[in-house]
């Protein structure tokens, strides 16, 4: 089983089976990605499973990776698991695997292996712990299907980076008993006064992924209806799910609280432009800024700041990946860009220069570990989430939820404690966007923020 691999483009016999599902030893490396949908049912029945396995084996075919299906439980083996990248709970109700296929089930999730939930697979195994936990929330109940507007609340991950900021279907929204906010990182959650019989008292997450026992876990709660499988954005958005699944794909999916927006797509009030060049406001109203010019550096003016995590989405445009910019934190307030370069620290975005000037890289002081950086990256054209967690003079990198850099600053002339964060439009030929730009100061060092002395 590859946690971590990469499709390839070539379908390998894509199959849909009725029964128990059995073959050869697990994919070797160069193999396509395999994925097992179970829709076994002990309880509701959707009349929508046909239509999602057609589509899981559509989305396959497109894609490259091999899907099997089966309603047979007896597929919940040891040796027979071995073999997937993931394993999609389609719309399954009830008790659905005996003892034996749990254990099997929660080795796979603990050797790495990968679960997709869709709809109904929180109407499943209400007395396996281990389950509702992979799952993240237990179904509850829901009102008429209707339409409603879902906000998306992470716009880097895979399974929701081309849906728009509030992307308006029509569904059977399920409540849970359970708010998962806290145990798995939230993708989108419904706006329950655009219909009627949330339950939730306005915080209703609908998507959601978590790394979970060493495994990794993706649920969305829509598909209850057949129109939904031939919906583009939700099959887009189930193929995200699928692909960050089975690895072709990283995602920052820790659970994110706390956290206020700097910039989250609007208004650039309390920022400012150093130097050449400048940030555009992509036209299609996607929440995107993306550098144009330079080289220079869009700064946050209204405040400094000390001990704090500052996360962001990034991408790279060309698809060289030698698209240069980066993140510049601790540095005092001013206009002229070099400021920030010789008094701050610059963690690089560039993937394409020597260790210590690379990705991930406190730019010409300490390189990222390389073999987690490469892991965790995903290609030019794709989004990317830096966390850059500062707490006194230690700096901290995390790339996709992967730490790939710690470095403690021990020069005088320049410090973390207080300082600014700003992102640097490099130069004419260099585009790379940004999304989601926020920060939360740490619980040790609250209240800590340092009011801007620019002008």
């Amino acid at each position: 089983m590859r946690s971590t691999g990469r499709l390839n483009t070539a379908v390998v016999g894509a199959a849909l089976l009725l029964g128990c599902v059995s073959g050869p030893a697990a994919s070797q490396p160069g193999d396509s990605a395999r994925v097992l949908v179970f829709s076994k049912t002990a309880g509701f029945r959707h009349d929508s499973i046909p239509e999602g396995v057609a589509t899981v084996k559509q989305l396959g075919e497109t894609e490259g990776y091999t899907v099997d299906a089966t309603e047979d439980a007896g597929a919940f083996t040891d040796r027979n698991l071995r073999r997937y990248d993931a394993v999609v709970f389609l719309s399954t109700t009830g008790d659905v695997l005996n003892a034996s296929q749990q254990r099997a089930f929660e080795g796979y999730i603990h050797r790495g292996g990968a679960y997709v939930g869709i709809h109904a697979a929180a109407d499943t195994e209400y007395d396996w712990e281990f389950y509702g936990g992979l799952a993240g929330a237990y179904f509850q109940s829901h009102p008429a299907i209707q339409p409603a507007t879902v906000e998306v609340e992470d716009h880097a991950h895979p399974a929701t980076s081309a849906l728009p900021e509030a992307w308006e279907r029509t569904d059977e929204w399920y409540n849970y008993r359970s708010n998962p906010r806290e145990r798995a990182h939230v993708l989108a959650s419904l706006d329950e006064s655009s219909y009627t019989g949330g339950t939730m008292n306005g915080d209703h997450p609908i998507a959601w992924c978590q790394n979970y026992q060493g495994g990794r876990s993706f649920y969305t709660g829509g598909g209850h209806t057949k129109e939904s499988f031939a919906e583009p954005a939700f099959r887009q958005h189930l193929l995200g799910g699928i692909r960050w699944a089975v690895g072709e794909a990283q995602a920052d999916c820790r659970p994110e609280n706390g956290y206020r927006a700097l910039f989250d797509g609007g208004s650039l009030d309390g920022w400012r432009q150093a130097g050449p060049g400048t940030f555009d406001l992509d036209g299609d109203g996607d929440g995107t800024i993306t550098s144009s010019g330079g080289m220079g550096m869009l700064w946050y003016a209204a405040s400094g700041f000390s001990s704090y995590s500052l996360k962001l989405d990034w991408r790279m445009a060309g698809a060289s990946g030698d698209d240069n910019s980066g993140v510049f934190v601790g540095f005092p307030p001013s206009d002229d860009p070099w400021s920030a370069v010789n008094n701050g620290y610059e963690i690089q975005i560039d993937a394409t220069d020597v260790p210590e000037k690379t990705t991930g890289s406190v730019y010409g002081f300490r390189s990222a570990d390389l073999k987690k950086r490469d892991r965790a990256l995903n290609p030019p054209g794709e989004w990317n989430t830096y966390e850059i967690r500062v707490e006194g003079e230690r700096l901290r990198v995390y790339l996709n939820g992967v730490k790939i850099n710690d470095f403690t600053n021990t020069d005088p002339a320049r410090s973390l404690r207080d300082g600014h964060v700003g992102i640097q439009n490099h130069g004419a030929d260099d585009r790379v966007s940004f999304r989601d730009i926020r920060i939360k100061e740490l619980p040790a060092k609250a209240g800590t923020a340092v009011p801007s002395q620019g002008g």
